[in-house]
C-alpha cells in the first residue's frame, strides 16, 4: 500500500462526500451484525474510522487496523471525543505480516481494491478469524471505466466468490446495494457487500 499518500490525506480525509458514503455503508453493515454484542470486530484498513466507529454499540470490541499512522491519530482523537470505550487502534499492514490475533468479525470497507494480492490477504484474514467467524467486505463492482495502476477496477461477484472459497470460506453471499455518481475515481459506480463465514 502507498502509505505516504494516505498519510498526507489523513487530516483532510473526512470530506462531505466520504462521510455521506460512509453513512450508506454503515447502514448496510449494521443490518449484517445481528446478535454480535459479545463479539470482537477488526476493521482492517479502517482509515479514520468513518464506518466502524459507528458500529461500536453493536459489538463487544473493535480494533481499528491501518497502515497509516496519521489515519490512526485521527481515529484516536475521535474515540476520545466520542467517549467510545470499546475501541482501540493497531498500526499494522497484514500484507507485510499478520499479528497473532483471533477475532469473530473482520470488516474491510473499500480496502480490497487497494491490495494488489487479494488472494493472500483473504487467506490471512481467514486465518485470524475464529471458527464461524464472518468476513464482511464492502467494495466496488467491476467497472471497466476505471484504469489505475495501483487500484483494482472493482470485483465481479463470481471472481470474488471463487477467491473466498479458495481461501477456505464455507459460504458467501454477495449483493450490490448502492449505486452512486462519481464515487469511484470520479466515475459512477455501484458497491456490493459480501458476507462470508469461516
Amino acid at each position: 500500500m502507498e502509505n505516504n499518500v494516505f498519510e498526507q490525506m489523513a487530516k483532510r480525509y473526512d470530506t462531505e462526500d466520504r462521510m455521506e458514503l460512509a453513512k450508506v455503508i454503515v447502514k448496510e453493515v449494521r443490518a449484517e451484525l445481528h446478535d454480535c454484542k459479545s463479539k470482537s470486530l477488526i476493521d482492517y484498513g479502517s482509515g479514520t474510522g468513518l464506518v466502524s466507529l459507528e458500529l461500536a454499540d453493536l459489538v463487544d470490541s473493535i480494533l481499528l487496523v491501518d497502515s497509516s499512522e496519521q489515519m490512526l491519530e485521527v481515529v484516536k482523537a475521535k474515540i476520545i471525543h466520542k467517549e467510545i470505550i470499546n475501541s482501540q487502534v493497531l498500526y499494522s499492514d497484514f500484507t507485510q505480516e499478520t499479528p497473532e490475533l483471533k477475532v469473530d468479525i473482520i470488516l474491510m470497507s473499500l480496502v480490497l481494491l487497494h491490495i494488489p494480492d487479494t488472494n493472500k490477504i483473504l487467506q490471512q484474514l481467514f486465518n485470524i478469524l475464529n471458527k464461524d467467524g464472518q468476513l464482511i467486505i464492502i467494495d466496488f463492482d467491476k467497472n471497466d471505466k476505471i484504469n489505475h495502476p495501483k487500484v483494482h477496477n472493482g470485483f465481479s461477484h463470481k471472481e470474488l466468490k471463487k477467491k473466498l472459497v479458495d481461501a477456505g470460506f464455507t459460504s458467501t453471499k454477495i449483493n450490490t446495494f448502492y449505486y452512486g455518481e462519481r464515487i469511484f475515481m470520479n466515475q459512477d459506480a455501484s458497491m456490493f457487500i459480501s458476507n462470508s463465514i469461516k
